[in-house]
């Protein structure tokens, strides 16, 4: 029998972290599944770690190192034989009810599911656990990713496979490394709006001194709308613009590089919309703060 999800998990040196997701995964309390570990050139004991589950459903897959999660998740999409493909990040983990709230809510008019996560910290770091609080998606969805940003959280898409196919795989540019998720979500939408949003925390996403977050977004994410502005009115681009700035603000904060940080201000605080104007004052005022905490701290 064909399994119905795919779970495609993309990994590089993250031996200890997979264990939890492979654990997370194996024990849902809905079992038709194969689970794709796609290793992107792991150095670590990867390959032991997976053979340690002794389980069928697994299938592992070594190749060399690409730099991101694009190729990996490609690799695990061209051997999927699952009716749907699930993401999963190798640091990030799930509920136990995970895939049988997604398969309950999945009919012939839905083609991508996703849900609400939570933010777990790491070890040693001083972060509260938050719910990342998703929202459903307007149509044209296509327009309402766009202007409001990325709704989807990677590790809680299930995407139905005969749409992701149609894409061609997903873009492998450099320029889009840490964004090529949200460009994803974007193609898709061109396919089809049948996007359903369950508000219900089933997975968990580690924050960690590598994560996505602390990389330059705003960059990415320019590069993954790129090829839809040509669809955006004038005052739709004014405003896209405004979250770009306002994603590259948040760098600037998490980051301390603030080059930049004048020009992003005053862009949002002349076009942006009331509540946009207010994050982005609060950012300054962290921003600030931070920076006489630093100067404290060097007397």
């Amino acid at each position: 029998m064909k399994p119905f999800f795919s779970v495609v998990i993309p990994t590089y040196n993250r031996a200890c972290k997979l264990k939890r997701a492979l654990e997370t995964v194996l024990n849902q309390s809905f079992d038709n599944f194969e689970i794709l570990v796609m290793d992107d050139g792991s150095t670590d004991n990867t390959a032991e770690v997976v053979d340690s589950f002794s389980d069928l459903r697994i299938i592992y897959s070594w190749d060399v190192n690409f730099g991101g999660p694009a190729r990996p998740r490609n690799r695990g999409i061209a051997i999927a034989k699952g009716q749907w493909v699930c993401f999963l990040d190798a640091d990030d983990w799930w509920s136990q009810d995970k895939l049988q709230v997604c398969f309950d809510c999945i009919n012939d008019n839905v083609d991508l599911v996703y849900h609400d996560m939570e933010i777990v910290p790491d070890k040693n770091k001083s972060f509260r656990r938050k719910i990342i609080k998703s929202w459903q998606v307007r149509t044209p969805v296509l327009i309402d990713l766009l202007l409001r940003g990325n709704a989807i959280v990677n590790s809680s898409a299930v995407v139905r496979k005969t749409i992701i196919q149609k894409l061609n795989g997903i873009n492998e540019s450099d320029k889009m490394i840490a964004a090529e998720d949200y460009n994803t979500w974007l193609r898709i939408a061109q396919l089809t709006d049948h996007f359903v949003y369950m508000p219900h925390r089933l997975g968990y996403y580690l924050n960690h001194n590598q994560s996505i977050s602390k990389k330059n977004m705003s960059m990415s994410a320019r590069s993954a709308v790129e090829e839809f502005l040509p669809l955006l009115k004038t005052t739709q681009k004014l405003k896209l613009e405004v979250n770009l700035r306002y994603i590259s603000l948040r760098y600037n904060y998490l980051t301390d590089k603030y080059s930049d940080i004048k020009d992003n201000l005053k862009f949002i605080l002349r076009y942006g919309n009331v509540v946009k104007k207010i994050k982005a004052l609060i950012l300054l005022i962290l921003i600030i703060k931070k920076g006489i905490e630093s100067v404290d701290k060097s007397k």
